[in-house]
């Protein structure tokens, strides 16, 4: 049999791919499984090396990206995850060539550098790439482990005052809007004492028997939350010290006003609610109505007035949830700004604004750079250099205003 890397490719095989493949032996499916993997290691291995050097020069910012990940998610089309274990490893390509060499001609995989990445040196790469070569993934975990702690152990003896201030500057409380995820990071004492709490407190609380313990200890760690807050009750006879922003029809808000539907409205920050959860938290919290026009964009005032208002810059935030120069997500410093620059009796309506940082909006505005259309619709930036780009508003947002227009007897 011809060697795996020297077989033609499944277009060989015409438009019945899967037909082809099913005709095939078992001999040649792992043949030309172990040719495809060694070419997607080889291909990882390119992008690896060229990634380095597109970092080290800085070459995205000639399309306006501020960093090298924001552009491969831009230009590529890869999820900011993918690009951040590219990203990774591709800034220390430079130091561990044998590593990266192997990768590039297909001798170990993505997964086998990357287990080993970070603890390797240029005094170690040799070595590393030797383990990777015998080795799986686990195996290399465990070794990477291992370096790590001897690396630590002759840095920073066991018990010293150093190590214990080095656990403590690694703490975090992290919040991802998008998943509803709370990950925390904490020093030995504070987990057990965290843990030893949420776990008594969970034992104590009653239970119908049937909910699950990650559940119950979710319901405690709520609870501690709620009982610390000033104001709170513990009850819904009095509301709630929180503030929540609810983008839902009027009618939503009232039992009569028929049957629950999955499209009701919108938590900000969270996703999609039906009119039963609007109001089930109607019942515990403060909600600010935002009152829609007929195509379900809130505040679309079309005043001629410079600065939008309050009500147009939050639709603009949940309309765009980060800067909308394309392949930025920056939320921290985006700001709500002008696409076509505003003149004395000008319109100041959603469709003119956009969610910008203050990198994309000073860039937009430089020599070269040209950003149009209508912001709720599609937005094109052209760079100086010819390529066009566009942006789209949040999936979400036109989910949720799909549709929405006046009723036949209200035309």
């Amino acid at each position: 049999m011809s060697d795996a890397r020297t077989l033609p490719g499944l277009g060989s095989l015409g438009a019945d791919v899967i037909g082809g493949v099913a005709a095939m032996s078992n001999e040649e499916h792992r043949a030309r499984l172990d040719g495809a993997f060694r070419r997607v290691a080889a291909a990882e291995g390119e992008i690896i090396a060229i990634l380095g050097e597109v970092d080290r020069s800085q070459s995205y910012r000639d399309e306006g990206a501020t960093s090298s990940g924001s552009w491969v998610v831009e230009r590529y089309g890869v999820s900011p995850a993918t690009a951040r274990r590219l990203m990774h490893v591709a800034r220390m390509a430079w130091d561990i060539p044998h590593l990266v060499g192997s990768l590039c001609a297909g001798d170990i995989s993505f997964d086998k550098v990357r287990a080993v990445a970070d603890v390797a040196t240029p005094e170690t790469d040799r070595e590393l790439r030797d383990h990777a070569r015998d080795c799986g993934v686990a195996d290399l975990v465990e070794i990477a482990r291992t370096c790590a702690a001897t690396s630590a152990s002759v840095a920073r003896p066991t018990g010293s005052a150093t190590a214990a201030e080095s656990e403590h500057d690694r703490r975090y409380v992290r919040c991802n809007d998008k998943c509803r995820t709370v990950t925390a990071q904490l020093p030995a004492a504070s987990y057990a004492e965290v843990k030893a709490c949420l776990e008594t407190r969970a034992r104590e609380a009653s239970s119908d028997g049937e909910t699950p313990w990650d559940q119950r200890l979710c319901d405690v760690f709520l609870e501690l939350i709620r009982s610390a807050t000033p104001g709170w009750s513990g009850g819904a006879a009095s509301a709630g010290p929180f503030f929540v922003v609810a983008h839902v029809p009027v009618g939503a808000l009232f039992e009569e006003s028929g049957p629950s539907t999955a499209l009701a409205g919108e938590l900000e920050h969270v996703g999609l609610i039906d009119s039963e959860t609007v109001q089930r938290i109607a019942c515990d919290a403060t909600i600010a109505i935002a009152v829609d026009d007929d195509v379900g964009h809130t505040m679309y005032e079309g005043r001629a007035r410079r600065f939008p208002t309050k009500a147009q810059r939050r639709e603009v935030i949940r309309r765009d949830r980060h800067c909308r120069f394309p392949g930025c997500g920056n939320v921290t410093f985006a700001n709500v700004h002008h696409i076509v620059a505003w003149k004395p009796d000008g319109m100041t309506d959603l469709d003119n604004l956009a969610l910008l940082c203050l990198h994309h909006h000073h860039l937009v505005h430089s020599d070269g750079w040209v950003m149009t259309g209508d912001a709720n619709q599609e937005l094109t930036v052209v760079g100086p250099k010819g390529r066009v780009m566009t942006s789209r508003p949040s999936p979400l947002w036109t989910r949720a205003t799909a549709g929405v227009g006046p009723r036949p007897h209200e035309r």
